[in-house]
Parts: structure tokens; C-alpha cells; sequence
């Protein structure tokens, strides 16, 4: 199959877990999880109908359960039955399923632990954007809570800001949740084009791709958010999935640079 490449890819994925049901895999970024849109580039389920590919001859399927934004990397639940995806996607529409992030931000929050309870809503409908899957914080949005919690303070070094390493916990499962409430938080993630101190940098990355004036802005080529933990039930007993922080951020976390 040939594609039209993107103007970044790393589609690299590990396998976490497998079942004659389900497959638990950590995806890289960026990576779509599935296509979307006109463009025909390569996602995490093309890689994915090529490893299964003898489960689809013999009838089975591929469903994704839970997906990830294309420069999110971490856990991805996917069903290889119809039946798994009846149950499995029961269980997400129950919130049943306990999903946990690590993001890097810019700065040092002054609280050791917040829950923001701010509805999200798109942007595009109460103010002027340049970017129509921008979400802000507004009250006549949709019901939306996350948790969040320090984890570690870094200090500004080199060409780097001030970072912090948090723990997100999302009890709802809005568009871009975690990144609008960071960014309404004053806590913007690391490398977010679109939540960040200037929505340009999207637009100019869309028309440019990644070059230095980005990387002096930026700093990190993809936002530095990755799903970390996932928690969920299955036929009567609890299943626990966890995927280590790819190379670029564990890097940053250390106080590394790269």
C-alpha cells in the first residue's frame, strides 16, 4: 500500500499485552490512531491489520477502544473479536475503564495536587480561532474533570523553561481534555502547537513542518503527553496495562536534554 507521508511519522508500536480477545499496545508519536480525513498515511491501524493479519482471515476484526490524539503516545485497547468489543466498549461507556497520563509543562504550579472541573466546549463557537479543534473552557460547555498532580519540579536549563512532570487523571473523556485544562491551568503542556502561548505555531508547523525557529519555540517536536496507565475490567477480573515513558520524555524528566 503506498501513502501520502505526513509531515512527521514514527510508527513504531510495542505489544503490552495479548489476548485471544484483546491486544494492549503503546503507540509512538506521532502517529494517527486511524485514518482520518482525505490524506492517505499510515496509523496505527494499518500496522495493526498487518500483525493480525491472520486473526482478520479467519474472521476476526480490529476495534479500537480507546484512542489517542496523533502526537499523544501510550496505551491503545484494541479488540480483536466482535464479541471483546461489545463487552469492552460497554465497559468505556459505564467509566469503567481508568485511564492515567504523564504530561511535562512549562512552569512550576504552586499546588501539589488540583482538580479542574472546567466545561470544555469548541473554541471556534464562542471566539475567534484559526484552528476549528481548538477546545476552551467555557460554561455553556460539556461536563469535563481532570485531575492533576506534581510529581517532580525541574529547573530552567540550557534553552528550557522551568518543567513539571504531573499525573493526569481525566474522569471524563472530552476532545483534548487534559491539554484545555492544562492550558486554562497556566500550566500549558510542553511542545502543545495548538494550547501552547501561540496558536501560529500550528499553523506554521502545518505549513513548514518542524524547522529551528519552531524547535527555539517549542522546544519538543510533539506534545509531551503520554497515556500511562490503563485500568479496566474484563470478565470478571481486573486487567492492568502500563507503557514506560518513551525516550524523549523520560529524558526531560530526568533533566536531561536533548
Amino acid at each position: 500500500m503506498s501513502f501520502d507521508l505526513p509531515i512527521a511519522l514514527n510508527a513504531h508500536f510495542d505489544v503490552l499485552q495479548e489476548t485471544e480477545d484483546y491486544l494492549l499496545v503503546s503507540k509512538a508519536a506521532p502517529l494517527l490512531t486511524h485514518p482520518t480525513g482525505t490524506k492517505n498515511e499510515p496509523t496505527l491501524l494499518h500496522g495493526l491489520q498487518q500483525l493480525l493479519a491472520y486473526e482478520l482471515a479467519c474472521g476476526g476484526q480490529i476495534s479500537l477502544i480507546n484512542r489517542l490524539d496523533r502526537e499523544t503516545s501510550g496505551i491503545v485497547l484494541v479488540a480483536k473479536n466482535a464479541q471483546a468489543a461489545g463487552e469492552l466498549g460497554k465497559a468505556m461507556q459505564a467509566r469503567q475503564m481508568h485511564k492515567e497520563y504523564l504530561a511535562i509543562v512549562t512552569g512550576h504550579p504552586l499546588w501539589l495536587c488540583a482538580y479542574c472541573a472546567e466545561p470544555l466546549r469548541r473554541m471556534e463557537e464562542v471566539a475567534p480561532t484559526r484552528i476549528h479543534v481548538r477546545q476552551c473552557c467555557h460554561p455553556a460547555g460539556k461536563p469535563c474533570r481532570t485531575e492533576f498532580r506534581v510529581l517532580r519540579r525541574l529547573p530552567a536549563r540550557g534553552a528550557l523553561p522551568p518543567l513539571s512532570l504531573l499525573h493526569c487523571r481525566p474522569h471524563t473523556g472530552r476532545m483534548h481534555q487534559i491539554r484545555a485544562h492544562l492550558a486554562f491551568l497556566g500550566f500549558p503542556i510542553l511542545g502543545d502547537k495548538i494550547y501552547g502561548s501561540d496558536e501560529s505555531a500550528y499553523l506554521d508547523f502545518i505549513a513548514e513542518g518542524w524547522t529551528p525557529r519552531l524547535a527555539a519555540r517549542l522546544h519538543l517536536p510533539r506534545h509531551a503527553l503520554h497515556a500511562v496507565r490503563l485500568t479496566f475490567p474484563f470478565r470478571g477480573r481486573e486487567v492492568v496495562a502500563e507503557a514506560p515513558l518513551p525516550e524523549d520524555m523520560a529524558a526531560l524528566s530526568k533533566g536531561e536534554e536533548g
